[in-house]
C-alpha cells in the first residue's frame, strides 16, 4: 500500500478516542518530514477526511500541502480549504499548536498574496478563539487577526478582543504586536484613550534592550497624548524598563519636538513644525495622526475660552484661536458639542456663543450601573492580582531566585539598630 493512503487509513482509524488520538499525534510527528517532501500530492488526500473528525491528521497534511512556494492560483485554491477547516476543527488540534499557527500565517500569507486581508479576517478569528485556553489567554493569533483587520479596515472587528483582559501571554512580543496593532485599530475609531492604554503598555512593558515596536509604539504614543490630553511628558513610570527611560526619547526626537511645540499653544508654529518635518511624519505614515494633533490645537484653546467666558462671539472664537472664518470657528464648535467635549449653544442670529456647564448629575439609573459595573470590574481585577501575587510567591524558580538576589546583600553593610539597656 502505498505510504500516503496508509497514513490516511491510520488517520481515519485512530481518530475516535483520546488515547488513540494522541497514538495518532506520535504517528504524524514521525510522517511530517515524509509529508514535506510529498507536498504535491497531498491536497487529494484531505477528500477522504473529515476535518470535524479527523481533525489533527487533516491539519498535518494540510499544513504540510502549503509549506512549499505558493502561486495565486494555488492560493485561490488552498484559502477556502483552509477556512472550512478553521470552521469545522476540533480542540484535536491544540494537542499540535505549533502546526496550527503555521496554517494561520500560511492562511495569512495567502490572503496577502491575493491581496485580500479580507477574506482572512474570519478564519483567523475562529482558529484564535479555538487555540485559546481562556478568554485571559493572549495567542501568537491575536498580532495577526490583528493586522489582518488592519490591513482590511475592519476596525470594529478588531475591537471585538480589545476588550478581553489578558494575564497570560506565551511570548513577550506577542504583547508588543498585540498592544501595539490593538492601539492602531483604537485609532482608526477615534477611541483615543483605550489606544493611550494599548500604546503605554508597549513602552512600559519589561524590556533589555530597545525593540522596533515600542520605538513605534512611543511616536504614536506621543501623539495620541496630545490629541487626547492636549500635553505629553517625557518622563516615563517609575516601573518602564531603564531602557526605555534612558532611550526611546533619543529614537523619537521630531516627535518629542512637537509635543514641546504644541505645549507653546501656537498654531503658526505648530504648523510651520509640521510643515518642516513633513517628509519625516510621512515616512513613519504618521502624518495623518499629526494633521490630528494639529487640529486638536484648535479644541484646546476652544476648551481654554469655557475656562474664561460665559459667552463669546464666533468671530472672537475665530480671532483668538487663529481660525479663517466664523464659519470655521462654528464648525469646530459644532463637532465638540457633538463629542461631548464642551457644553454650549450657537445663536444663529448675532452669532453668539453661550458655554454651559456639564449637565449630568450622576443620578441617573444609566450612570448608577456604569458606576456599579465599572467597581465590580475593579473588584474582580483586585481578586485576580491577590492570587497571581499568591501564585508567584509559591512559584519555586521565583523563590530561587530571589533567595540568590537577597544573598548579595550584607547586613553589615547596614546601619542596624543596637540594643540599649535602660
Amino acid at each position: 500500500m502505498d505510504p500516503l493512503e496508509a497514513l490516511v487509513a491510520q488517520i481515519q482509524g485512530l481518530s475516535s478516542t483520546s488515547s488513540d488520538v494522541n497514538r495518532l499525534h506520535s504517528i504524524l510527528k514521525q510522517a511530517d518530514d515524509s509529508l514535506r517532501s510529498e507536498s504535491a500530492r497531498l491536497s487529494p488526500l484531505l477528500t477522504q477526511l473529515d476535518p470535524s473528525i479527523h481533525s489533527l491528521g487533516f491539519l498535518y497534511i494540510l499544513e504540510a500541502s502549503m509549506s512549499g512556494p505558493t502561486t495565486k492560483a494555488q492560493a485561490e485554491t488552498a484559502v477556502p480549504i483552509v477556512t472550512r477547516f478553521m470552521g469545522a476543527c476540533s480542540d484535536q488540534i491544540r494537542l499540535a499548536p505549533d502546526k496550527f499557527l503555521s496554517l494561520c500565517r500560511r492562511l495569512k500569507d495567502q490572503v496577502m498574496l491575493l491581496d485580500a486581508p479580507t477574506r482572512g479576517v474570519a478564519p483567523m478569528f475562529t482558529g484564535l478563539r479555538k487555540l485559546q485556553v481562556s478568554a485571559e489567554h493572549l495567542t501568537p493569533l491575536h498580532s495577526e487577526f490583528l493586522l489582518l483587520c488592519l490591513l482590511s479596515k475592519c476596525y470594529k472587528t478588531g475591537l471585538s478582543i480589545l476588550d478581553d483582559d489578558v494575564f497570560e501571554v506565551d511570548h513577550p512580543r506577542d504583547l508588543f504586536l498585540y498592544c501595539y496593532y490593538g492601539g492602531m485599530i483604537c485609532i482608526g475609531q477615534k477611541r483615543f484613550q483605550k489606544a493611550l492604554d494599548l500604546l503605554h503598555n508597549v513602552v512600559t512593558a519589561p524590556m533589555s534592550i530597545i525593540n522596533a515596536i515600542a520605538v513605534e509604539a512611543y511616536k504614536k504614543y506621543i501623539l495620541v497624548s496630545l490629541i487626547r490630553n492636549g500635553q505629553f511628558s517625557t518622563s516615563l513610570p517609575k516601573y518602564s524598563s531603564s531602557a526605555a527611560q534612558r532611550n526611546l526619547k533619543n529614537f523619537c526626537q521630531p516627535y518629542v519636538e512637537l509635543a514641546n511645540t504644541y505645549g507653546n499653544g501656537k498654531v503658526a508654529e505648530l504648523e510651520t513644525f509640521v510643515k518642516t518635518n513633513a517628509e519625516k511624519f510621512q515616512s513613519d505614515n504618521n502624518l495623518g495622526l499629526v494633521k490630528q494633533v494639529v487640529s486638536s490645537m484648535y479644541k484646546r484653546n476652544i476648551q481654554r475660552l469655557t475656562q474664561t467666558y460665559l459667552t463669546l462671539s464666533l468671530q472672537d472664537i475665530a480671532n483668538t484661536v487663529q481660525l479663517n472664518s466664523p464659519k470655521e470657528a462654528e464648525m469646530h464648535v459644532l463637532q465638540m458639542i457633538q463629542d461631548g467635549e464642551i457644553y454650549a449653544t450657537i445663536n444663529q442670529k448675532d452669532g453668539m456663543v453661550r458655554f454651559l456647564e456639564d449637565p449630568e448629575q450622576y443620578k441617573t439609573c444609566e450612570m448608577i450601573e456604569h458606576i456599579d459595573s465599572s467597581i465590580q470590574r475593579i473588584m474582580a481585577l483586585s481578586r485576580k492580582l491577590t492570587a497571581m501575587d499568591e501564585q508567584i510567591s509559591c512559584d519555586q524558580l521565583y523563590l530561587s531566585k530571589a533567595g540568590r538576589e537577597r544573598q548579595r546583600y550584607d547586613f553589615d553593610d547596614f546601619d542596624v539598630p543596637q540594643k540599649f539597656n535602660i
